[in-house]
């Protein structure tokens, strides 16, 4: 030990260094076996349909060496260039501060662009994305679970009948579960996709063995000879091959939870060469057996005695990529509401570890109508992968025009390196996304109205609040005013009093009309307006700005980032510099109630104001809302014309 000391070497800090070391890699792989879980359901479950619906879908292929080799290359060079190089390597890049996803990023381009005109133009378009994510999130449960229970048919022919019952069990208990909280079941999610990609990459690999030419698929030659060869059977062929990248995006919206790194990491890694054995073992598969296997290529991968088990697996596998959708929807809505694209709706948290883990239960039911309305109408995977793919490829290349912003404006990419690439990206997505538009007669259309649906609700009620606020602001008497006037002549009594305030100028109506009807001022009066910032999370720190009005009125100013939920209590509590510390037995909330009076005034149609009045009429109420104590809030009502 004297030696080592003697020499400037410290054993027990090498020790402990080594202890950090395991500590941050065993911490590391546990979020890698997470994102293996969460991830990468979506795209996972693709093997189960996306190559059987190139040649059996409803647009036929021609089943033959040289299509099997140019599906299963351009699936390859898909993954390559829309998950790896696009999402992976590029779009994961661009992080608001941590956190992923259409809104995070519309986020962080609109908080650099806000002075140029196309701003607006911006906003339209990754509130679009969003909105299309909705109809993706009714499609992924409904064609995920029932592709992997179709599973039992090809075991038994006779099983065929249970198949439309058994999803559709599975998917109402699937969305039951939702209120009880996911975290106990989630531990279980990493395992079982660990179990599942390893499993369908050696059936992959068992199939590649036995005809090993389908290795020639990785020569991006076959693709291109697809195309020069059959150019229309081609085109129409990318509207089945998307299938296999559905979820990419799932990649960077969750960045968030797990990481750069283990996403990174888990796709390079495992996943892809997963997904890709399977894939070709699929093709083996087809080229030795031809149509015999076609019905289900991925079922027919296992032998007779194995099929029941993988039926098992899958659904489980497709039951963790639902969730997954669920969960993600979920995070978006809070998203909206928090950046002022949505009203206030009941948010529940299902874990007291875990922020992230929310329950809204009118999407989750909303939800739920509608993916069993799917699974009932179209009855089959193959009639739901008609409607699938628009709304993915319609967000992916908004993702390009998103991307294009940020490689120009925010990143300063010089136009030699970005031209280039992002041509690529739009010439790519774009023949993806017009292949998916000949879908839309087969169902194609159901995501897009969804998506137009959901975009009209959230650019209404935008709209609608910025007009609300408008005309509130144009009736606001000044500050200086009221407080020079009320402070002199009304009489005040003990306590505290807050006025909610949408805006941080003016005086709140609550407080005229409190004014007006008790004839009362209270000693200290707060006028507290809540603002969500283009960050996901705001420091306790740099939470409260409060200014001193005098004669005992505040402005105190609570700013949160868009993934965090307003809890204005607890905020009161590290409020310093306005008196005694806030007692909320002594503190009273005033809250303004608006109804909505629709006019001919310019603002919006007629019939925008009425959809406006009513998503008002629905909101959750700001108590709730705001986590204000039920006995101590005061409700005042006033008419507003927009």
């Amino acid at each position: 030990m004297a030696d080592h000391m003697a020499n400037g070497v410290d054993p027990s800090g090498d020790e402990s260094a080594e202890e950090h070391g395991h500590a941050r890699q065993k911490a590391t792989l546990k979020l890698v076996v997470g994102a293996v879980g969460i991830v990468f359901g979506d795209i996972g479950t693709s093997p189960l349909y996306a190559f059987r619906e190139t040649f059996a879908g409803h647009h036929h292929l021609a089943l033959d060496p040289d299509h099997i080799l140019g599906v299963i290359s351009l699936m390859f060079w898909s993954m390559m260039l829309v998950v790896t190089l696009k999402y992976v390597t590029i779009i994961m890049r661009a992080d608001n501060k941590g956190e992923g996803g259409s809104l995070a990023l519309l986020a962080l381009i609109n908080g650099q662009t806000k002075t140029q005109r196309w701003s607006r133009g911006i906003v339209l378009l990754g509130v679009f994305a969003t909105s299309l994510f909705y109809g993706d999130s009714m499609i992924t449960p409904a064609v995920s679970v029932l592709s992997a229970v179709e599973g039992l048919a090809v075991y038994n022919s006779q099983l065929a009948p249970a198949i439309l019952p058994a999803a559709v069990v599975i998917l109402l208990g699937l969305f039951w579960i939702q209120g009880l909280g996911t975290n106990r079941v989630a531990a279980f999610f990493g395992p079982i996709m660990l179990v599942y990609f390893v499993t369908i990459a050696a059936l992959g690999v068992i199939s590649i063995i036995k005809t090993p030419g389908i290795l020639y698929a990785f020569n991006p030659y076959w693709a291109v000879m697809f195309f020069l060869t059959d150019p229309l059977p081609a085109f129409l062929a990318l509207g089945a091959v998307v299938l296999a990248v559905t979820g990419a995006e799932a990649l960077y919206a969750d960045m968030g939870h797990f990481g750069r790194s283990p996403i990174r990491v888990s796709w390079l890694f495992f996943v892809l060469p997963a997904l890709m054995m399977n894939y070709m073992g699929q093709g083996a598969l087809l080229f030795r057996e031809g149509a015999a296997a076609l019905h289900s290529p991925f079922y027919h991968l296992a032998p007779q005695w194995a099929q029941l088990p993988l039926v098992g697996l899958a659904t489980l596998a497709a039951i963790i990529a639902s969730q997954a959708v669920i969960s993600g929807a979920f995070s978006v809505t809070q998203q909206a509401i928090q950046l002022g694209f949505m009203p206030r709706l009941r948010i529940a948290h299902t874990s007291a570890s875990t922020a992230g883990q929310i329950y809204i239960p009118m999407i989750n039911w909303g939800l739920m109508v509608m993916v069993i309305l799917l699974v009932l109408v179209f009855q089959t995977s193959s009639n739901l992968t008609a409607a699938y793919g628009i709304a993915v490829t319609g967000a992916m290349f908004i993702d390009n025009l998103l991307l294009t912003v940020l490689l120009y404006r925010l990143w300063k990419w010089r136009w030699y390196y970005s031209a280039p690439l992002l041509a690529v990206f739009f010439i790519v997505d774009g023949a993806y996304l017009a292949a998916n538009f000949t879908k839309v007669p087969d169902g194609g259309w159901f995501p897009l109205l969804i998506g137009f649906v959901v975009f009209t609700l959230l650019t209404t009620w935008s709209r609608g609040r910025r007009l609300v606020q408008d005309r509130l602001r144009e009736g606001a008497m000044p500050i200086p005013v009221f407080v020079a006037s009320a402070a002199n002549s009304a009489v005040r009594v003990p306590g505290t009093a807050v006025f909610m305030t949408s805006t941080s100028n003016g005086v709140p109506h609550a407080l005229l009309h409190n004014l007006k009807h008790n004839k009362v001022l209270h000693e200290r009066v707060i006028l507290l307006t809540v603002k969500i910032r283009d960050v996901p999370v705001v420091e306790e720190d740099g939470r409260c700005k409060l200014e001193d009005l005098g004669k005992g009125f505040f402005r105190l100013v609570l700013e949160y980032g868009f993934m965090q939920e307003p809890d204005v209590p607890a905020a009161l509590k590290n409020v310093t510099g306005c008196g005694q510390a806030f007692r909320m037995i002594e503190t009273s909330f005033f809250l303004a109630r608006q109804t909505l009076l629709p006019s001919a005034k310019p603002g919006m149609p007629l019939w925008r104001e009425k959809i406006f009045a009513w998503m008002l009429r629905n909101a959750e109420s700001a108590m709730e809302f705001f986590r204000l104590p039920t006995n101590r809030v005061v409700e005042l009502g006033s008419q507003v014309e927009i």
